[in-house]
């Protein structure tokens, strides 16, 4: 079965005391980074250590778009056509590039059509050579442009990371700042049906580690769109990762324009037992288990993380301090993976207000296998979501029932 991990919290914690904010007027989307002073104060009746509201390395959510009364339904390719479709009409130095992204429309039809209406040179069709075409498109963003590649699979990329890691993440550091790199680096992941084991990778975890690289997870053809365009906005460079079984997702979103933070986690449903962080994929499968545990009487808070490099602290802060419990889910690898990150983030800033160990359940470290039946055992499944909120319930139950007795 998934992997199931338990990591024990750590002994240091931060606090952040200072705030700078922008307002938020319609479309306009701001970004409120938190500062750390490392300025905190303990208190010593309940051995919990109170820090602030805010936590380091956190961006608080900016304001939602206004809702709409009209919108209308899409699948989450087509969202994401949009997206493109709209960023490309306002900004003509947004062009796209990689294998079949023109008159096919690529691989999974996320560019269908934008070929005959902008061009061979603004959709341009490469060879089979995703380190050239990645390259290309970085120097082109060194001259202002702001290219969008697609990688027919996000596997395929493995032979781009020299171009993703020394030059895309690094060269505005490298130049001085002379040059910024606006690409965004997206295409289809994750565990498909039976797509075999190079196919079936989950590369969050390849590319956290790069310095000056940003990344985010659509889940919904809402916050697929919502994230394209801002990622295409964005003057650092962003790797979105979509998952090749949530293509054909449909949602109804908006008519008018809008743009979410490449920073803001998304709070799917409030909760006060237990806080369950997860992305992609893996949000349906969680969606599935919380409608069990609430009939079972229990109360999860369940968050999309969106963003994968940096976290949104904030949200997840917030969230448990007042659960204090956590259960990750991710179909990313075991070892090292987003799972594993996001476990010492929490420990290092929230320490002190987790009533037990963080738990993860992540895939199987084993490349995919083709047989269905094999396939499923790798991933986490619903089922073992309820079974581990269940334990991380009954021990937390079980430390505040001796913590009573020792203070007795």
């Amino acid at each position: 079965m998934a992997a199931i991990r338990s990591l024990g919290a750590l002994t240091s914690f931060s606090t952040a005391t200072s705030i700078d904010s922008k307002k938020i007027r319609g479309k306009k989307v701001g970004i409120v980074v938190v500062r750390s002073d490392l300025r905190g104060k303990c208190g010593s009746m309940s051995g919990r250590c109170r820090t602030g509201n805010l936590v380091t390395q956190a961006v608080a959510s900016p304001a939602a778009p206004a809702s709409s009364k009209t919108g209308h339904e899409v699948l989450l390719f087509e969202a994401l056509r949009e997206g493109l479709d709209e960023e490309m009409e306002r900004d003509a130095n947004v062009c796209v590039m990689g294998e079949d992204v023109g008159h096919y429309g690529g691989s999974y039809k996320v560019t269908k059509g934008l070929a005959p209406k902008y061009g061979d040179l603004r959709v341009l069709d490469t060879p089979i050579a995703e380190n050239s075409f990645t390259g290309m498109a970085i120097g082109a963003a060194m001259t202002g442009l702001r290219p969008v590649i697609e990688g027919m699979n996000m596997g395929f990329l493995l032979l781009a990371f020299n171009q993703i890691s020394n030059n895309c993440g690094m060269l505005h550091y490298t130049s001085g700042g002379q040059f910024t790199i606006p690409v965004v680096i997206r295409g289809p992941g994750g565990v498909g049906r039976q797509l075999g084991a190079e196919h079936s990778q989950r590369l969050e975890s390849y590319f956290q580690s790069i310095p000056g690289i940003q990344m985010v997870a659509c889940s919904t053809p809402y916050n697929a769109k919502g994230l394209m365009k801002a990622a295409i906005r964005s003057e650092n460079p962003v790797i979105l990762f979509e998952h090749v079984l949530l293509y054909n997702l449909k949602e109804k979103i908006p008519d008018e324009e809008y743009v979410l933070s490449l920073e803001e986690a998304e709070m799917v449903r409030p909760g006060e037992h237990i806080t369950i962080l997860t992305y992609s994929r893996m949000r349906y499968h969680v969606m599935q288990a919380a409608k069990t545990l609430v009939n079972k009487g229990y109360d999860p808070e369940v968050i999309d993380i969106r963003s994968l490099k940096p976290f949104d602290l904030h949200t997840i802060g917030n969230s448990i301090k007042k659960t204090h419990r956590v259960l990750i889910v991710e179909e990313c690898m075991r070892t090292g993976g987003i799972g594993a990150s996001l476990t010492a983030a929490i420990n290092e800033n929230f320490h002190d207000y987790l009533d037990a160990p963080v738990v993860c359940l992540s895939s199987q470290d084993v490349p995919t296998p083709y047989a269905g039946t094999l396939e499923e055992w790798t991933v986490v499944q619903p089922a073992q979501i309820v079974t581990a909120v269940e334990q991380l319930c009954s021990n937390v139950a079980h430390i505040v029932y001796r913590k009573k007795e020792l203070l007795l």
